[in-house]
């Protein structure tokens, strides 16, 4: 098992703000596992930006990484892979934004997928935004999302066997 993960534990939640490292460190604790790694994007690209963002992302990956895109059937995604395969989940506020936006049940993705995480699959590593450290958001819907956002990555922390909070590029262990 990778440096700062648990020997014999499935599952890694890192949590960050922005331009925090976490994808790449998370990318560099799946790489300690044996290939093939398995990389779910939960990104759409809408705009310029986004795209460039998917574009570096996809660049530090080599040989031995394969991506599928799951905006919204993250669940659906992960059941489809080996149960020993490694795979790198990035990135969980994306994905609970797109259902947002598409106005579904938030709650029951939620619950969909922290129940498949808990169940032993082989290795998980999964990225998501620390979004409850700054200022109240001042309108519904921000609010909305930095609560769900909460709500969600305390649940995926419950059945992580490790969790990480980036600070600065570094890692920290939290559990």
């Amino acid at each position: 098992m990778p440096e700062g993960v648990e020997p014999g534990g499935s599952g890694t939640l890192h949590l960050a703000g922005a331009l925090s490292v976490k994808s790449a460190h998370a990318e560099r604790l799946v790489t300690a596992c044996p290939a093939p790694w398995t990389y779910i994007a939960t990104a759409q690209a809408y705009d310029g930006e986004m795209r460039e963002r998917i574009a570096l992302h996809r660049s530090r990956r080599g040989e031995g990484w394969t991506t599928i895109d799951a905006p919204l059937d993250l669940v659906g995604a992960i059941e489809t892979l080996p149960a020993d395969r490694p795979v790198l989940i990035d990135c969980l506020t994306l994905w609970l934004t797109n259902h947002m936006l598409a106005e579904d049940d938030v709650e029951a993705e939620c619950r969909g997928l922290v129940d498949l995480l808990s169940r032993p699959r082989g290795p998980w590593f999964v990225v998501s935004n620390e979004v409850g450290q700054g200022i109240v958001p001042d309108n519904a819907l921000a609010r909305r999302f930095r609560d769900a956002a909460g709500r969600l990555n305390q649940q995926v922390a419950a059945v992580s066997d490790t969790v990480l909070l980036m600070v600065a590029g570094l890692p920290l262990k939290v559990k």
